[in-house]
């Protein structure tokens, strides 16, 4: 299990950040009434295609939800946070940690789309190595594809 690195509490769930994993755990009767046994969902932050947030305020409760790849869409008609797992509730006076919460996850997020593409530019920059040694590719090509894909 990693280490926690931030956490914050909403309506009918807690959300826990750590290197690589967005966990949102469920406690307590109301997470029992919404969401079933469900207990624990880990999210693996490089797979979250999306975050939705709608604000609280002193009459409505806000939400936070993710989507990824994998996810469970809610069904027709249901209120997307009243039972989507991939969805916590927040009141006003929670919205000020999960909008601290979510302003990291989205740092983390940007995080590993710069080290896909790091590895995607060092994966091509060798494949054309590969064809400038094969003398398919001149030497002035590769440089200057290689600037390029390095950003210099």
């Amino acid at each position: 299990m990693t280490a926690i690195t931030l956490n914050a509490q909403g309506h009918n769930g807690q959300l826990e950040l750590s290197d690589s994993v967005l966990r949102i755990r469920r406690k307590g009767l109301i997470a029992l009434m919404t969401q079933g046994r469900k207990g624990e969902k880990e999210i693996v932050i490089a797979q979250i295609t999306s975050i939705k947030f709608e604000k609280a305020d002193n009459f409505i409760n806000g939400y936070i939800q993710f989507t990824y790849p994998d996810a469970r869409k809610p069904k027709e008609g249901e209120f997307q946070g009243s039972k989507d797992e991939n969805t916590v509730v927040f009141r006003v006076s929670q919205q000020a940690d999960i909008e601290m919460f979510m302003d990291e996850l989205h740092k983390r997020i940007a995080a590993e789309k710069l080290k896909v593409s790091k590895f995607s530019a060092l994966d091509e920059l060798e494949k054309l190595a590969n064809l400038r040694d094969r003398g398919i590719v001149s030497e002035e090509e590769f440089q200057t594809k290689k600037k390029q894909l390095l950003g210099v």
